[in-house]
Formats: C-alpha cells, structure tokens, sequence
C-alpha cells in the first residue's frame, strides 16, 4: 500500500503499515531504533500521539475521516505529547523530515495499492 497526497500527486510512503487494535497503536514505534525513509504507520482510531520511550523523532499528521490534512506535526521528538485534535479519526506517524516536503492542512492523503 501507498500513501498518497491528492494535491501533488506525490506518494508520500511507499510503504504503509496499520495499527488499528489498542495494543498495536499503544505499541506502534516503541523500542524502533529507526524508521525506513518513505514508510509510514497509520493509527486509527486516533486523536493524540505519544513519542514516550521513542528513540526518534518523527513526523505526525492527523487526518479527519474524508483523509483531510488537519494538524502536521514536524520533528516530534522523544517523550513528547501532541495535542488532541478534535475531527481526528487517524494520525499518519512519517520518519522525521518527511512533511518538509510539502503536506500541509487541506491537503486529501489516502491510501492505494500498489501496482504489483
């Protein structure tokens, strides 16, 4: 699966990942030592992120239920919280760096299948 942004055509993460049980979006990037460049995990439910006992920081972008850009969060670093963010149904957690690409609110993000 790829994430994509409408506005630019760009795919975001050529590799997408999902957590979508309590413990998988408790869990999510515990104890990783990195992120691969152009993943990304997608939680969902979701209205909030914590980095506790993250060893990186990452990008985080929330997005309502229509895949709408709401908050970008750039750089989160460990041991950190992010605010709740109302509308949210999913939060898009990117290796760091990732949203300097160009996401901002507004833009549409969704999920395809690759073509292989």
């Amino acid at each position: 699966m790829q994430l994509v942004n409408l506005r630019t055509g760009e795919i975001v993460a050529g590799r997408v990942e999902k957590a979508g049980s309590f413990l998988g979006r408790l869990v999510g990037l515990i104890g990783k030592k990195s992120m691969p460049e152009r993943s990304a995990l997608v939680l969902k439910p979701c209205k909030s992120v914590h980095t506790f006992f993250m060893r990186l920081s990452i990008d985080v972008v929330f997005l309502d239920q229509d895949g709408r850009v709401l908050l970008v969060i750039a750089e989160m670093p460990p041991f950190r919280i992010s605010p709740v963010v109302k509308g949210a149904l999913k939060a898009v957690e990117l290796p760091g760096g990732t949203v300097k690409n160009g996401i901002r609110p507004g833009d549409v993000l969704v999920i395809v299948r690759s073509g292989r």
